[in-house]
């Protein structure tokens, strides 16, 4: 059978009726089995049940495919974050802590998005939509990070709010890297990824000066005066 006939039978047994967001599947269910750099464009072509020259109707390659996945992962990532925030309501503090668990439950909730926007080894710059839709989310928690920055005591040393975002940014990523995954990559810890992610966060603000034993920190009244928990919180 020709080339020719093999692909006219494919695409004749094609139902999806969305070419683009079949291959979009296929390749996230392909990125669960194999990670992000364990299938080839012919694999999501065979998986989505189409000929091999059928992806190249909407992607140029495999790295098209895989950024246009880290793409729509980076703004499932922004709205879920953003949702956490919540422009810093009832305070910054407690807001913070929720963007930090919202980060961790995207990891553990999509691993397939996250594997393609943090381990496809895409350059960040190679796709303008990819790069933005990422310095969106990344936005999401500089602004925390400066609403935190401004709670900082008079006259106590911090780093600039950029940097804070960077540190902080960069230890949600090394706990959902490692222990917050939903694959069998996971690792083992006696303790939850959310109370090993909020410790670290605590004991980081602590080294800076931050109050992190009270809620009413936003200049709107004194900390609440009650029994310190678990890491130094309010029971």
């Amino acid at each position: 059978m020709s080339w020719r006939k093999e692909q006219r039978r494919a695409e004749r047994g094609y139902h999806h009726g969305n070419l683009k967001e079949a291959l979009l599947q296929a390749a996230l269910d392909l990125i669960a089995q194999k990670g992000a750099a364990g299938f080839t464009f012919a694999d999501a072509a065979r998986m989505a049940g189409v000929s091999p020259a059928a992806p190249y109707r909407h992607f140029r390659d495999r790295d098209e495919l895989l950024s246009s996945i880290a793409q729509r992962g980076f703004e499932q990532f922004e709205a879920a974050l953003a949702q956490a925030w919540d422009d810093g309501r009832p305070d910054t503090v407690t807001a913070f802590e929720r963007v930090g668990k919202a980060y961790l439950a995207f990891a553990r909730e999509e691993p397939s998005f996250y594997s393609a926007m943090f381990e496809s080894g895409l350059p960040s710059d190679a796709n303008p939509a990819l790069m933005a839709a990422g310095e969106r989310a990344f936005a999401v928690i500089r602004a925390a990070a400066e609403r935190l920055a401004a709670l900082a005591p008079p006259g106590v040393p911090r780093p600039p709010a950029m940097m804070m975002a960077l540190h902080i940014w960069s230890m949600s990523h090394g706990v959902a890297s490692l222990f917050a995954r939903g694959d069998a990559a996971r690792r083992k810890l006696p303790m939850s990824p959310d109370e090993l992610l909020e410790a670290e966060v605590l004991i980081y603000l602590r080294g800076l000066g931050f109050a992190t034993d009270g809620r009413a920190q936003d200049g709107k009244g004194q900390a609440d005066e009650k029994p310190a928990g678990p890491w130094g919180k309010p029971k």
